[in-house]
């Protein structure tokens, strides 16, 4: 399993662990509310019940009436009683503020004498509505016939419970999404200095072996002055790449260099160079606007070439076809670079993830090219790369787009 499949199946199994440890917390927390709303309606029941008793029982020296004032009044859920027409008869546990506005007239529940009280109409249709979207009534049916209805709300307590696991889980997945952020950023912070490390010692590494090939070219070419002339061309094509590569090494971690340069010729000289170490079943073409410009550094620029007609080499099994073509974009002054191969294609679920580090499709591949293309195009180069188009079984057309060096002027007239 390469790096990236692990990494992946690490994100599922913690995802998969955060769903059940949040799963756990609400499901007890419904619980718990569950529970003490029953408890909550239990005491509604009970203080509707205390209400019945003292309208029914006439003897106001009953020792039992005695207590079932003390019950109904130790209710401490906000409770209102209406009739049939929704007229407040009596009510309790709400806002004092609006509601405790003693008037002459008084009201007479059983042998008590109550004061009727003015309140803000408003204020009570607003809690009634609230208390009977939240419980289904407590019917109190008098002995005269008449109904009265009990309704009530949740307490303080059992709304900051419901609420609260929803809290708790924001708390932790902002507090999660912020560790992961520092945690990915100090992570990428430490690849890139082992990743600078390593490219600057093998820039060092390859640069004795380098000098000793380019002494001995020279001796080679002395001795054997007019023959194999081809040969050694070749040889000394191959030893300038290795200078290169050696040459792109040394300038990772470091800002590099930027020339305004003619795309098509430095994408056509990689080509030709990348073309006679290639199988002969695959054609190469290079075509488009010739006279466009970009700000580039070469030896990076055709490490990102080299990447990918690498892969698209790969993904043509047997014959196939390679079309680079160089379009300029005039309103945005932007050059398009299209790699095109016929190919086995990439699965559209595929088209992010194969710029992943580690993410390889090959038994001995690394999982570092288009990595690497990805950072030196858009760090680098200030510029961007994607999949344009691709399609199993018919191929993939990967884009580059860089910034145009010189400004298109329309003409005047």
């Amino acid at each position: 399993m390469n790096p990236y499949e692990r990494k992946r199946r690490w994100k599922f199994l913690l995802l998969a662990f955060a769903i059940v440890i949040a799963s756990i917390s609400l499901l007890y927390s419904y619980y718990l509310v569950r529970n003490i709303a029953v408890a909550e309606r239990t005491k509604a029941q009970v203080w509707a019940m205390s209400t019945k008793k003292i309208v029914e029982i006439e003897d106001t020296n009953d020792d039992f009436l005695t207590y079932i004032y003390s019950v109904r009044d130790s209710l401490t859920l906000p409770a209102i009683v209406a009739n049939e027409r929704d007229s407040i008869i009596y009510w309790k546990g709400l806002d004092s503020g609006k509601t405790n506005i003693p008037q002459e007239a008084s009201l007479k529940i059983g042998n008590q004498l109550f004061n009727r009280q003015t309140y803000d109409p408003n204020y009570f249709k607003l809690q009634l509505a609230q208390m009977k979207a939240q419980h289904r009534p407590i019917i109190i049916t008098k002995a005269n016939g008449e109904k009265w209805f009990v309704y009530y709300k949740d307490s303080q307590l059992l709304t900051q419970l419901r609420v609260f696991p929803y809290i708790q889980l924001t708390i932790i997945a902002i507090f999660l999404f912020i560790a992961y952020a520092v945690f990915s950023s100090s992570r990428r912070s430490e690849q890139n200095l082992v990743w600078v490390g390593m490219a600057k010692e093998t820039a060092h590494q390859l640069g004795t072996p380098i000098s000793s090939l380019i002494a001995w070219l020279e001796l080679l070419e002395d001795r054997h002055e007019g023959s194999n002339d081809d040969l050694i061309a070749e040889m000394r094509n191959d030893v300038r790449r290795l200078e290169m590569v050696a040459d792109r090494f040394s300038k990772i971690g470091s800002t590099p260099v930027l020339q305004s340069n003619a795309v098509y010729a430095v994408v056509n000289d990689y080509v030709s160079y990348f073309r006679v170490r290639a199988s002969n079943k695959i054609q190469f073409i290079v075509k488009g606007d010739r006279e466009v410009e970009a700000m580039m550094n070469i030896p990076l620029f055709d490490w990102v070439i080299e990447n990918l007609l690498k892969n698209a080499v790969n993904a043509i099994e047997g014959e196939g076809r390679i079309e680079v073509n160089i379009i300029e974009n005039l309103v945005k002054e932007q050059i398009f670079i299209d790699v095109s191969d016929s190919g086995k294609g990439i699965p559209r679920l595929k088209f992010e993830t194969i710029f992943q580090p580690g993410y390889t499709t090959r038994k001995r591949g690394w999982g570092l090219g288009l990595s690497l293309t990805r950072r030196i195009v858009e760090n680098y180069h200030r510029g961007e790369i994607f999949v344009k188009d691709s399609e199993p079984g018919k191929g993939t057309t990967m884009r580059i787009i860089l910034k145009s060096s010189t400004r298109y002027e329309p003409a005047t007239t």
